[in-house]
This record gives C-alpha cells, sequence and structure tokens, in this order.
C-alpha cells in the first residue's frame, strides 16, 4: 500500500523529485492537462495544470520516456471516464475512489447531483487538492476521507460504513494496485468483496511483459520511491478467486488507436491481434469491469 509522505528534507535540492506513491499524482496530472490543452481533446479537466504543480512538471520531464507515454495515461483517463459513466447511468449511487491523488472527476464529468462520490487517501495529498480546488463548484459533492489503506483492520471498517451508506456502489482504483504486491492487491479484493452494496471495480492492469520493460525504461527515482509491482500471470482473471469477475476488459493500445493517440509505429503494433497469451507475454495494458461474483 502507499507509504505514509516523508517529511520534506531541509535542504530542497537534496530532495528527490519523487519522495512517495503520492507524488505519482502530481505526475499523472501533467498527462491530462497536455490533453486537455488540445484542440482535438477526448476529455478536459481545467484543473490538471494547477494540481500537477511544478513538482508534477518536473517529475514529468524527468523521466526518460518523455512524451511516449502520453498516450497510456490519457487513454486510461479516457476509458476511465466511459466506465464511469455507463456505471452510473445504470444505477450506481456512490462511487468510492481508492487512492483517489489529484483525480478531478467529480468537478470535471457531468455527473448527478444526488451520487455520493467518496475519495479515500493520505491526508497530504487530499488537504493538497482541498486547497487547489477550495474555490471550485463540483458537480456532485465529493466526501475526503484520510486513511492510509495499508492498514487493513481500519479499510474493513470504512468498507463496511460505505456498504451501509449506498445502495450499488463503484469502487475505482484508478494507477494504485501496480504499486501494491499481489498478496497485498488479494486482501484488498477480498476486503471490497464483502459489502453486499459495493457492485462493480475499475482498475488497470499490466502485464508481467509490460513490468519487464518499464523496469528497464522508468527512471530510477521512480523506480526506488514507488516501484512497480503488480503484473499477475492470469491478467484479469487473477480476481477471479477473491470474489470479483472480470466483464470488460478495455486495451490502452487499442483504444489509444482509435483515439489517434499513437505514433505510426505504435499504431502498427496496435494492428496485432491480442490474445490472453499476448496480453501476457507482451508489453500490455488495460482497463477492467469487475463485477462481484
Amino acid at each position: 500500500m502507499p507509504e505514509p509522505p516523508t517529511q520534506p528534507s531541509s535542504d530542497p535540492h537534496s530532495e528527490p523529485l519523487i519522495r512517495n506513491v503520492s507524488d505519482t499524482a502530481r505526475w499523472v496530472a501533467v498527462y491530462r492537462a497536455r490533453e486537455t490543452e488540445r484542440p482535438d481533446a477526448h476529455f478536459r479537466d481545467p484543473f490538471a495544470r494547477r494540481l500537477a504543480g511544478e513538482r508534477g512538471e518536473q517529475i514529468a520531464k524527468s523521466m526518460p520516456l518523455g512524451r511516449d507515454n502520453d498516450w497510456s495515461m490519457i487513454t486510461r483517463t479516457y476509458l476511465g471516464d466511459q466506465l464511469i459513466n455507463e456505471q452510473v447511468q445504470q444505477g450506481v449511487d456512490m462511487v468510492i475512489n481508492l487512492a483517489a491523488g489529484l483525480d478531478a472527476r467529480p468537478y470535471r464529468m457531468q455527473l448527478p447531483p444526488s451520487l455520493k462520490w467518496v475519495e479515500v487517501d493520505l491526508p497530504e495529498i487530499l488537504s493538497y487538492k482541498e486547497e487547489i480546488l477550495r474555490d471550485e463548484k463540483p458537480m456532485c459533492f465529493p466526501e475526503r476521507i484520510s486513511l492510509d489503506l495499508s492498514n487493513a483492520s481500519a479499510r474493513r471498517d470504512l468498507f463496511a460504513e460505505l456498504g451501509r451508506r449506498s445502495k450499488k456502489a463503484l469502487v475505482i482504483t484508478e494507477g494504485l494496485l501496480i504499486y501494491l504486491n499481489a498478496d497485498e492487491v488479494a486482501g484488498l479484493a477480498k476486503d471490497l468483496a464483502v459489502p453486499p452494496s459495493f457492485d462493480s471495480w475499475i482498475l488497470d492492469i499490466a502485464s508481467p511483459g509490460l513490468l519487464r520493460m518499464l523496469a528497464k525504461r522508468i527512471a530510477k527515482q521512480l523506480h526506488q520511491a514507488a516501484p512497480f509491482k503488480f503484473a499477475p500471470q492470469e491478467g484479469p482473471n487473477f480476481f477471479l478467486p477473491y470474489g470479483w469477475k472480470p466483464m470488460d476488459v478495455r486495451s490502452l493500445l487499442k483504444n489509444a488507436a482509435r483515439l489517434k493517440r499513437l505514433s505510426f509505429f505504435m499504431s502498427l503494433l496496435a494492428l496485432l491481434p491480442e490474445t490472453e497469451k499476448s496480453r501476457r507475454d507482451r508489453p500490455w495494458s488495460g482497463v477492467c469491469l469487475l463485477k462481484k461474483q
């Protein structure tokens, strides 16, 4: 689970850009800002540039992949928006965003005012977001809960409470699971399966092949402060023993090609057929909708 935020260094020049998992939220906000500023943007997040701040820009510039990775983050956001809208239209009355980071969906998406939106994360990142967005009006009012999700007892208590307050809840873990190990993901999945009202779960998942590639290409500071861990051989079927069934698996590469966000070379790769074996062996990632079994 994400580590508690570290104390700032007395020497700002000695402090790493990525101090902990929370700082990756600033990095990801840069991608949303870049898409928003395009004339042909597939979504708009007018808050992303402010939320990213100077640290987010510095992190993005420090990454060896540069802008070659824009397409994956942009597509992940786009697919998440799509799936959330679909689930809300099917009667979801509460969205529970775990490790919500700097996500601004309650402010930028057209959501019903009656929708309950609960954001759970560490206090530092939630306080930072609250400060940036304090004068903005959300479409549905988010409730922010400070919690270290690695505290299994505390999260079970929270899930039980949210379960009592909802009739049909959607859980989101965008950008979280890759930082956990398989046992931690399994424990979280089992806990989320307990409340009867927790009906669906949107998550993103990477293949072992992608993890191997990223281990070679990712910035050293990210590998040290927030290493990537979770990329199960079983793919989305990893969650079956824990009460969750994959209902919709959407490839980032295939959808990025459809959205015209790939280079020529990557567009050629997107033409290759996908199978369960290729999802495991090749660098692959996707956004999945799981349903309670």
